[in-house]
């Protein structure tokens, strides 16, 4: 199965996610920039991004990316994650009923939120649910 975590990060929090979920999920790690494959090519994804303005994706890079990437996923397994600094996780309960809405196959819940930085036992519960996507 081939799999590849995809985010973006602006303090560095959600890339420790992502570093988290690659190792968990033994998958291919690029930010949002450096992605450039097809959606098609792959079996399962982990996406992450920070909460940002009033809890959404970020605008510039992640969220175009992201539009265009969700008609693929369809059946494929996706994982959700990020960081946020207020709010209520809003912009992941968004974010996770929009990707099970494109046909994916959801890991968790709501997908995975952490308030500011994550802990040591953050990133190992990560480790521990991205391994679903194997």
């Amino acid at each position: 199965m081939k799999t590849a975590i995809i985010y973006w990060s602006g303090t560095g929090n959600t890339e420790a996610m992502a570093k988290a979920v690659a190792e968990g999920a033994n998958a291919e790690l690029f930010t949002v920039s450096e992605f450039g494959g097809n959606i098609t090519d792959y079996d399962a994804f982990a996406f992450g991004c920070p909460a940002m303005g009033a809890e959404v994706l970020e605008e510039e890079e992640f969220e175009p990316f992201f539009t265009s990437a969700e008609g693929s996923l369809s059946g494929k397994k996706v994982l959700l994650f990020g960081s946020y600094g207020w709010g209520d996780g809003e912009w992941m309960r968004n974010w996770y009923d929009r990707t099970k809405a494109a046909g994916a196959v959801l890991i968790g819940d709501e997908g995975f939120i952490v308030n500011e930085t994550p802990s040591d036992d953050d990133l190992e519960n990560l480790k521990k649910i991205a391994s679903q996507l194997a």
